[in-house]
């Protein structure tokens, strides 16, 4: 009832503060200030569920917007008593750091300031030191440039530097890091945490190591919100506040499972009362209805524009504002004809920092299986290059000159760990060998059924539109962009007269199952009967479930055929006869007959046997197909494969979806207990991740000590599949409130009640593991707990210590995201075509096999670079570029360019972003257009001694050129020169 009764007190209303239920209540208040007095200056605080002592990092998002409000908060009160305070209850229970602490310090143009000075205030204003800026509250210093993201701005900015002058200020774009035209005359850097001077800094680092708190990197930014004290202000006593009704009912239910001093404080404050007819509606169904029924009270309808206003036969008045109002008094009506706006995400940064690390498994396109030992600089004919250390069996090194490196990718495969190659055996060209014939024989297998669909005729099915659009609105919620696009691209196929053969590619929760559903009622309003495969009866059940509560109210009959179907006969009878429309079943239903079916759709393909496979495609010869996978495929794949047939994909996650809470601790008992208790008491179940078979038992027993009640159910590869499925079964029906497993937890799996996941040995695991892991909780309305835990702290190295941080305070992974975007899009190409091929991909890896796929569908042939014999330096310098990380992931975007386009943007990018090139990363730059122009005149090698010059162009047509000195630039130059005026530009092919 907030709108209402704070539109009746909003005349007389004196208190500071009005504490809200949560954040969503705040905002729906904010709009009545907005609205009604949009000159009071009226600031909103975020929720912030946080207990005594936990790691503020896991809260970290929250927290900088808590943060960088109060100080605006702050400043508007000093020059208006009159401003106001919305805070969702939860906001409010913890001191506050005081105005002095959310101070804020201005950088102009055209001064001077010393770098080291400034990096050590940002460090004070708890600012994190990256090499590359993803998330509010992170600084980067690179030589004369620096890079900061205040948070509560909309983007970073950078600054640039000329000795200790400042002489530009501009914002940059995060997914490209490049920076935005206009100059900035001067910029207000706010705290990311607080604005501290070493004294106090070191007071709070001091109170902090008393504390001898369970967090996993004790410092400020994980602890200091709970050393206050002296610099906290308790909101609540300090400042007049009032409760809206349901932030007491709230304060209430808190209180009786924790009590504590500042919920009794709030159960004592005043409430914001409702008078009596006062009272916030729901958006009516039939607006000109509604209007009639309440003829008596004056109605405003509010829209963003004027074309949003409706035309009906009903009085009204009209106001154009963004506010979101529903309420009624007893004389008006106040109603929005929009809803409130999504949040678009923040753009996240493409880079994908970190791809390679040493250590990690490499696939060299003609060596095979190495490891990546690092960059390294060595001398090599006089001249000074960078290369990769690629480390085979014998511990026998290969250096790979960077500009090759499109030659190798980092290993994924599905098993632990691979065996590496030996280096000048010609064995791993004969695997690749091997790998291609069957690839080529599949693919061929696949361009022939391909062909063989494309002739297939299939009746036109007319499909009425208006009876399409009453579907639609019966679902609930907003269908996305790619949804209503993939819908119509379905509906196209159907009227097109072809058979449709369309692949739907989504993560789940994206809403495959609406899109199937929509092209399920479409072939029943043409009297054709359809069948959803799926490959397990968990989905069999979960999908026969939606469809039936979807479907049936549009009089379609809905059955399921699986192990578990006690009514088989009557359900293959009821096909038989076309009185069942949809049916939905395992491989159980390939025994069925039709009366007239029109569209086969296949739930998650790769994960049927081969011969279901077989039967499936036999089955759905004739007929209109749709295939569903959750598992992506690159794009470059999903391109090739659009040739062959429709390729949908759905991009855009559910609105309701939040990220999951992260949280990094060292493994004790009390800790365990903590997290599962947290998920049981809301009635919810734990996934328990521990990867190790053997001595899955002795997890059990621990966690059955700590909780003797508890029902744990365990799930491993080496469960025969049918006990595992029916294990999947039973904890889906909620008969067991933990899974114990290794790290199978299905992608297609839809557990909406399993909420918190740990993960035991964390330290073990890959980014993009964790990520995807992650990924299994918070899919419904609830919020999802991730515990990544490890077995001791101190014996972590400092890199794994900051990749889990980084997970912590991030629960997008940024750049990390992109990474398991990259593993999860390059396994789902390798699986695209079935479990048979596991052999394969394991001698070379995913991301080689992907690439012959590609080749093969695409009738391309592998091509071979120029061996390039220059002792000529170049490569981009440590001085400019100091990370390695950075330089790897220029190094590697330098390998894949094709043009000289892209090679002159990433110069201008890295200009921009590092400062002026020195002369070895620009001659680095020439060597690599020297590469692309070579290949695109089909050079195959070019040697120099001394100012002499030979280009191999193949055959005996050498080409000898003479430089005009032995000088690095001269020589580079004389090539470039020759090159340029034979290679003409490569029209680009009409899109």
């Amino acid at each position: 009832m907030i709108q209402s009764s704070l539109y009746a007190a909003l005349g007389t209303f004196k208190p500071t503060i009005l504490a809200t239920k949560d954040a969503k209540e705040a905002l729906e208040a904010l709009q009545v200030w907005r609205f009604f007095s949009p000159h009071t200056p009226v600031f909103v605080l975020p929720d912030l569920r946080a207990h005594y002592l936990d790691d503020m990092r896991a809260f970290s998002s929250e927290l900088k917007e808590l943060l960088s409000t109060l100080g605006r908060f702050y400043t508007s009160l000093r020059s208006d008593p009159n401003t106001k305070l919305l805070a969702p209850l939860s906001a409010l229970l913890h001191p506050l750091p005081c105005a002095k602490l959310l101070q804020s310090f201005r950088v102009t143009c055209l001064e001077s300031y010393p770098l080291q000075e400034l990096q050590e205030k940002l460090r004070l204003f708890g600012y994190d030191f990256v090499d590359l800026i993803e998330l509010p509250g992170e600084a980067s210093f690179r030589g004369d440039i620096v890079d900061i993201f205040i948070p509560g701005q909309a983007k970073p900015h950078r600054l640039s530097f000329l000795g200790q002058d400042c002489e530009d200020i501009r914002t940059f774009d995060l997914r490209t890091q490049l920076s935005d035209p206009p100059i900035i005359e001067h910029i207000d850097i706010t705290p990311a945490l607080f604005s501290l001077d070493a004294p106090t800094h070191a007071m709070l680092q001091q109170r902090l190591d008393k504390l001898n708190a369970p967090v996993f990197l004790p410092d400020l930014a994980s602890l200091g919100f709970w050393v206050l004290e002296d610099f906290g202000c308790d909101f609540l006593t300090h400042y007049a506040t009032i409760l809206s009704p349901e932030a007491k009912e709230q304060a209430k239910e808190w209180h009786s499972l924790e009590p504590s001093p500042a919920l009794e404080r709030a159960l004592s404050l005043p409430i914001l009362p409702t008078p009596p007819h006062y009272q916030d509606i729901q958006k009516p169904a039939n607006l000109q209805d509604f209007l009639k029924l309440n003829a008596a009270k004056k109605a405003t309808l509010i829209a963003k524009n004027v074309d949003f206003l409706p035309h009906i036969n009903a009085p009204f008045e009209s106001a154009i504002s963004a506010c979101v109002l529903h309420f009624s008094t007893p004389t008006q009506l106040f109603l929005s004809m929009h809803s409130y706006e999504t949040p678009g995400s923040a753009g996240h940064s493409k880079l994908m920092l970190n791809e390679l690390t040493p250590g990690d498994f490499v696939v060299h396109e003609n060596y095979g299986i190495g490891l990546f030992k690092g960059l390294v600089q060595q001398s090599v004919l006089g001249s000074v290059r960078d290369f990769i250390a690629l480390e085979y069996q014998n511990a026998d090194r290969l250096l790979l000159p960077v500009e090759n490196l499109h030659l190798i990718e980092r290993y994924i495969a599905n098993q632990d760990m691979p065996l590496l190659d030996k280096l000048g055996k010609s064995s791993f060209a004969k695997v690749k060998d091997k790998v291609r014939s069957k690839i080529l024989d599949m693919s061929s297998q696949i361009i022939a059924l391909a062909a063989k669909r494309n002739l297939l005729k299939s009746g036109q099915t007319a499909i009425d539109m208006s009876k399409m659009q009453t579907f639609k609105k019966a679902c609930g919620f907003a269908l996305t962009a790619d949804q209503e696009q993939s819908i119509a691209a379905i509906l196209q196929d159907f009227a097109s007269g072809q058979v449709m053969d369309r692949l739907l590619n989504g993560d789940v929760g994206f809403g495959k199952t609406e899109v199937a559903m929509h092209a399920i009622y479409a072939m029943s309003l043409s009297g054709k009967q359809s069948a959803l495969f799926v490959p397990t009866t968990l989905l069999s059940a979960q999908h026969f479930a939606t469809l039936k509560e979807r479907l049936e109210s549009f009089g379609l009959k809905v059955a399921k055929l699986d192990r578990f179907s006690k009514d088989k006969r009557v359900v293959l009878e009821g096909l038989k006869q076309g009185l069942v429309d949809v049916v939905v079943g395992t491989h159980a239903l390939l025994d069925a007959k039709f009366k007239e079916l029109g569209l086969v759709v296949v739930d998650e393909e790769h994960k049927f046997g081969v011969r279901q496979k077989e039967a499936i495609k036999t089955l759905s010869e004739g007929v209109h197909c749709l295939s569903m996978s959750a598992t992506p495929i690159p794009r470059t794949l999903s391109m090739a494969l659009s040739k062959l047939k429709g390729v949908s994909t759905l991009n855009t996650p559910p609105s309701i979806r939040q990220p999951s809470r992260t949280f990094v601790k060292e493994k004790t008992d009390a800790l365990l207990k903590e997290a599962i208790l947290r998920e049981l008491r809301r009635k919810g179940q734990v996934f328990y991740i521990h990867n190790h078979i053997e001595s899955m038992p002795k997890v059990q027993a621990t966690l059955l000590k700590l909780l003797p009640h508890l029902r744990i159910q365990i799930l491993h590869s080496k469960i025969p599949a049918l006990q595992a499925e029916q294990a999947l079964l039973d904890f889906a029906k909620g008969e067991y409130e933990v899974l114990l497993c290794t790290s199978i937890v299905e992608s297609g799996l839809h557990l909406p009640n399993a909420n918190t996941i740990i993960i035991d040995n964390a330290d073990n695991f890959g980014l993009a593991d964790l990520h995807q892991l992650r990924g299994r909780v918070g899919r419904g309305h609830l919020e999802g707990f991730c515990y990544f835990l490890v077995q001791d702290t101190q014996s972590l190295s400092n890199e794994a210590k900051k990749r889990l941080v980084a997970l912590e305070k991030n629960s997008y992974l940024g750049s990390g995201a992109s990474i398991a975007m990259h593993d999860l899009q390059i396994r789902g190409g390798g699986n695209f075509l079935g479990a048979d091929q596991s052999g394969h991909i394991k001698s070379i890896g995913y991301g080689l096999y992907t690439k012959m796929l590609e080749e093969a569908i695409c009738g391309r042939t592998q091509d071979v670079g120029v061996d390039l014999s220059l002792s000529v330096s170049g490569f981009l310098s440590p001085k400019l570029i100091a990370s390695d990380s950075l330089r790897l992931e220029l190094y590697r975007r330098l390998s894949f360019c094709k043009d000289l386009a892209s090679v002159q943007e990433i110069q201008v990018e890295i200009r921009d972003r590092f400062g002026a090139l020195d002369t070895m990363s620009t001659q680095f730059l020439q060597i690599i257009r020297v590469k692309i122009l070579a290949n695109r005149l089909n050079i195959s090698k070019i040697s120099q001694y001394g100012q002499n010059i030979t280009l191999f162009m193949g055959g005996d047509q050498n080409v000898l050129l003479k430089a005009p000195s032995k000088d690095d630039e001269d020589i580079l130059q004389a090539i470039l020169c020759h090159l340029q005026a034979h290679a003409k530009p490569k029209p680009h092919p009409q899109p």
